[in-house]
């Protein structure tokens, strides 16, 4: 039997209704489920007071790792509603100056390599994107949606038949962590 207990956190408020956790905080509230069809009989997940036991009647490899998974997902839970999670992403250009733009759940990034359609990369969940001079800042509280946004804003400045160590015009992260 493998067991790993989670400290919540000060001011953070966790409910937790069979694999369902809904976590709490003063930036906003997460929900997810844990719920894999590998693992329905043998993993339990229980609030004990100020913790959170994650709990698995086997002990294989692959139940182990099932149960730190859901230990590192459950803390960055706390941590994205208490303190919330910040993307920075660098534009870089040479001759074609980028223009990008946030509309409807969207960034669009014109001009790119002096092309005239504009390149889109939807922004996923309440990922909150913000534009500087030269720099896009992604913050939220969930990591997972604010990393598939990065993601896809680094995607839609993929350069393809070109050689990259030339054009190096695009979109790219410069750094990710915590927001301040």
């Amino acid at each position: 039997m493998i067991e790993k207990k989670i400290e919540v956190p000060e001011h953070v408020d966790v409910s937790v209704e069979g694999k369902k956790v809904v976590v709490k905080g003063s930036k906003g509230s997460l929900e997810r489920s844990f719920s894999d069809p590998r693992f329905v009989r043998t993993l339990v997940i229980e609030k004990q007071g100020r913790e959170i036991a994650v709990r698995s009647s086997k002990d294989t490899k692959k139940h182990r790792a099932m149960v730190g998974t859901i230990e590192a997902h459950l803390k960055n839970m706390f941590l994205g509603v208490s303190s919330g999670y910040a993307y920075r992403m660098k534009i870089f250009y040479t001759h074609f100056p980028i223009n990008i733009t946030v509309k409807d759940g969207e960034v669009q990034i014109r001009n790119f390599l002096g092309e005239k359609g504009a390149r889109t990369a939807k922004i996923v969940g309440k990922a909150e994107v913000k534009l500087d001079k030269d720099e896009i800042v992604i913050n939220g509280t969930d990591k997972e949606e604010l990393g598939q946004t990065a993601a896809n804003i680094e995607h839609a400045c993929k350069i393809s038949k070109r050689d990259r160590r030339i054009f190096q015009d695009g979109v790219y992260l410069a750094s990710r962590g915590v927001s301040e």
